[in-house]
């Protein structure tokens, strides 16, 4: 049976974020894959503190020498068959708690000697976004330039990467609670039921994909 390990760096459960990610699960666990799901925002870390702990001559260590509440994640990736990492843009990046997670999963396994990656093996990885932006303003804005620079840093790292995107997702249950007269809530609905629904369709295969 093949593992599979979900990230969710999104601070709201249930969200747009986290319903990616379950459909996700859904589709690996329909395959026969066994899958573990973290949330960070519900646990205690940092991001890399520059200890070099995992540059020192002679030593290679297999996860983050800093002992927090990342390490189970930390060590389930580095046992599992495939692993995602979902997070919604947030001032033109992922959360800051993805971003912290990024640096303590990745910078172990970047060699300063002349070999890709410290990692050892190659498994298949995915990084999923939500974005309140259209998808025609990726370019504009630097979100295609940021997706493809973690596609490529976890492809170097890990082996093959992909990425999905779901654009204009619903923000607020009620808009009329919110000041928000720049967004059409109609609209945003109207995306949320239906365009949203075929990006989880999308995320479901994905998850099968991942562990064939």
């Amino acid at each position: 049976m093949k593992t599979l390990v979900v990230v969710d760096g999104g601070p709201r459960k249930g969200w747009n974020t986290a319903r990616m990610l379950d459909k996700l699960a859904q589709g690996a666990a329909a395959s026969g894959a066994q899958v573990q799901s973290f949330r960070l925002y519900e646990l205690d870390y940092k991001g890399c503190v520059s200890c070099f702990a995992c540059k020192r001559a002679g030593v290679l260590l297999d996860v983050c020498a800093q002992h927090d509440g990342l390490r189970p994640v930390l060590k389930a990736i580095r046992d599992c068959d495939a692993f995602v990492v979902g997070s919604p843009i947030y001032f033109g990046d992922v959360t800051g708690l993805t971003r912290a997670f990024i640096e303590r999963v990745c910078f172990p396994y970047i060699s300063y000697d002349n070999q890709p990656s410290h990692f050892g093996r190659y498994i298949k990885t995915s990084l999923i976004y939500t974005t309140n932006a259209p998808e025609a303003q990726y370019g504009e804005t630097g979100y295609r330039e940021l997706f493809e620079h973690n596609r490529q840093l976890f492809a170097r790292l890990f082996g093959e990467t992909s990425d999905l995107t779901a654009s204009e997702t619903l923000q607020f249950d009620d808009y009329s609670n919110y000041a928000a007269g720049r967004f059409d809530a109609k609209e945003r609905l109207r995306r949320h039921e239906t365009v949203f629904l075929e990006d989880l369709k999308k995320a479901y295969e994905l998850g099968a994909t991942l562990v064939k």
